[in-house]
């Protein structure tokens, strides 16, 4: 039976609270100080993992993906490998922007996006939709190559939301119920006999220096 640990990147000076928050996309940031920390935090709660040991890790190609996957890397001796199913959304001309100013700039496309998600197709950029496909084509891949092993996934906060949905059999417009805090960790299982994944930890963040 797979197990995925799916954990979302450590912080950046893009998402380090109130008034920081920006569409970061593609935009390939490093990690800050604190979120140098959280990575090493996440090492240390995994690196000794007995249930279904550790076979494969894999992040996003941004920096601050790889950067949170690293310590744990190389507690384990494993390679890092990248895969474009774990970029975040392309958000298209809101990259860079504050929701104040995408809600300025795009008031319909932005009430959207926080009401029907599903119903969004950022200018220049993708749907829920088009990620959703990339997801579902990483956890096949992923299935196939580790069957009955241990699997990290190390990605972004639309990502991850959508990767969850998935998993789930959820709509897409749940992505606000599900929350992904920046070096969280989410714990799924293959139920083989109902065939279903089942979610055995959510956002979980007792590892986190200060929580």
């Amino acid at each position: 039976m797979i197990h995925i640990i799916l954990i979302r990147h450590g912080q950046t000076g893009w998402n380090a609270g109130a008034g920081c928050e920006r569409f970061r996309g593609r935009t390939d940031l490093p990690l800050d100080d604190a979120g140098l920390a959280q990575a090493q935090a996440l090492a240390g709660r995994l690196a000794g993992r007995q249930a279904a040991p550790i076979a494969a890790l894999y992040a996003s190609p941004l920096l601050r993906a790889q950067q949170t996957l690293a310590p744990l890397a190389a507690e384990l001796g494993l390679p890092i490998q990248t895969h474009p199913g774990l970029l975040d959304i392309n958000y298209g001309r809101f990259q860079g922007l504050t929701h104040t100013e995408a809600a300025d700039l795009y008031p319909e496309l932005y009430r959207l996006w926080r009401a029907t998600p599903s119903r969004v197709r950022f200018p220049e950029g993708e749907s829920l939709a088009d990620l959703q496909a990339r997801v579902q084509a990483l956890l096949g891949e992923v299935a196939d190559r580790h069957p009955g092993q241990g699997v990290v996934l190390v990605g972004h906060e639309i990502a991850n939301k959508v990767m969850v949905c998935t998993l789930l059999g959820l709509d897409l417009d749940q992505i606000w119920r599900i929350r992904q805090e920046p070096a969280c960790l989410n714990l799924f299982r293959y139920d083989l006999p109902r065939q279903r994944w089942i979610a055995h930890t959510l956002n979980d963040t007792c590892h986190l220096p200060g929580v």
